[in-house]
C-alpha cells in the first residue's frame, strides 16, 4: 500500500494531514483548538470542521486552510429524536471531505500540544497500517478570558497547560518514570477498548477498511469503542502515543443520565454486533438507580423502566469535574 510521503512546505510550514473536527455550539472551544493548530510546530495542510454555527470572519482570522462542511444529524436518517447532533456520521462526512492520506480526528474540545500534530503525523508514517491514539490530559476548570486570550495570541506556555491539568487515573497513561528498555514515545497495545475518539490519527486507507464509524449508532456513546474493535477484527495494530492534546474542561453528568436513551439503543447495538455489553459501568448505575434491569451476562436488549427525573439528573451534574 502507498502511504503519503512527508512533504514540508518551508514557506508555510505545513505538513500533508488532514484534521477533522465537529461540533454544533461549542465555538469557544473550537477558536482555542483553531488557535492551538495555527500555533503548532507545524500546521495541518488543511482543517476540515463539520460545523454549521462557527463565524465565517472569525475562521478567516486563523492561517490554516479551514474548509467548513454542513453537519447531519440522526434524525434526518429516520434513527432516533433522541440524537440531534450525529458525531459518527459527522466525522465519516470529514472524512469523505478530507484530501490527504493521513487523516487527524480531535474532538473540539481539544487544544492540541505545540508538537502534537507533528509526532502523531511522524509516527503514523512509521506505522501506515495501524490506529493510533494520543495522551489526553484533562484541564481542572475552563481557561479564563484572559488565558483564551494568551492562546489565541499564541503566548500560552506548554509549563501553563501542564499545570492546569492532570491525566485520568483510569486510563493508561504515558509517564516520565518509564522503563529505560522501553519507548516512551508509542506503545502498542491489545485493550482496544482503551480507544477513544478525543485524538486519534489514521491513514485513509485503513479508515475505508474499517467502514469509518457505524452510524447505526446514535447520540452518545459506544461509536468508538465499535471502531476500534472493527479494527480489532481486521487485525489492525493499535498504538498508543505520547503526543499531548489538552482537554478542555466542561460539564458532565456522573452517571450520563442525560443520555439515557442513546446510551440503552447504542448497548443494546453494540451487544448484538460483538456479543459484548459496553459502557458496563453507566450500565450498571443506570439499573442501581431502576432506571433499567441489566446484568453483564444477560443476552436479551435491555429495556428502560423508566425515564430519570429532573432532580436526578440535576444531581448527576458536576460543573467542575476534569472528566467523566
Amino acid at each position: 500500500m502507498t502511504t503519503t510521503t512527508r512533504v514540508q512546505d518551508a514557506a508555510h510550514n505545513t505538513i500533508p494531514v488532514s484534521v477533522i473536527t465537529t461540533c454544533y455550539g461549542r465555538n469557544r472551544h473550537l477558536y482555542n483548538l483553531l488557535a492551538s493548530l495555527a500555533q503548532g510546530s507545524v500546521r495541518p495542510r488543511e482543517v476540515v470542521i463539520v460545523n454549521d454555527d462557527a463565524e465565517a470572519e472569525r475562521l478567516a482570522d486563523y492561517d490554516l486552510n479551514i474548509i467548513q462542511i454542513a453537519t447531519t444529524t440522526a434524525t434526518e436518517h429516520g434513527l432516533t429524536s433522541s440524537a440531534s447532533f450525529d458525531i459518527g456520521r459527522n466525522r465519516n462526512l470529514g472524512a469523505a471531505r478530507a484530501s490527504y492520506e493521513a487523516m487527524v480526528f480531535l474532538d473540539v474540545d481539544c487544544i492540541v500540544a505545540y508538537d502534537f500534530i507533528d509526532g502523531l503525523y511522524d509516527k503514523l508514517q512509521t506505522h501506515p497500517d495501524a490506529l493510533l491514539m494520543g495522551q489526553p490530559r484533562y484541564l481542572t476548570r475552563p481557561l479564563t478570558d484572559d488565558e483564551g486570550s494568551q492562546l489565541q495570541q499564541g503566548r500560552m506556555a506548554a509549563d501553563a497547560l501542564d499545570k492546569l491539568s492532570v491525566f485520568n487515573p483510569y486510563r493508561d497513561n504515558f509517564t516520565q518514570h518509564r522503563n529505560d528498555n522501553v519507548d516512551a514515545n508509542i506503545k502498542k497495545t491489545q485493550d482496544y477498548g482503551a480507544f477513544w475518539s478525543l485524538c486519534f490519527a489514521i491513514m485513509r486507507h485503513q479508515f475505508e477498511r474499517i467502514g469509518g464509524f457505524d452510524t447505526d449508532y446514535v447520540g452518545y456513546g459506544a461509536e468508538d469503542t465499535d471502531f476500534a474493535f472493527m479494527a480489532r477484527a481486521l487485525d489492525i495494530d493499535f498504538y498508543l502515543t505520547n503526543d499531548v492534546v489538552y482537554h478542555q474542561q466542561h460539564s458532565v453528568y456522573r452517571p450520563p443520565l442525560n443520555h439515557l436513551d442513546s446510551i440503552v439503543i447504542n448497548a443494546n447495538r453494540f451487544y448484538d454486533k460483538w456479543q459484548h455489553w459496553p459502557m458496563a459501568g453507566w450500565l450498571a448505575a443506570f439499573t442501581q438507580l431502576g432506571l433499567i434491569d441489566w446484568q453483564e451476562a444477560q443476552t436479551v436488549p435491555i429495556e428502560i423502566l423508566r425515564q430519570p427525573s429532573s432532580a436526578e439528573i440535576d444531581a448527576a451534574h458536576y460543573s467542575d469535574a476534569p472528566y467523566v
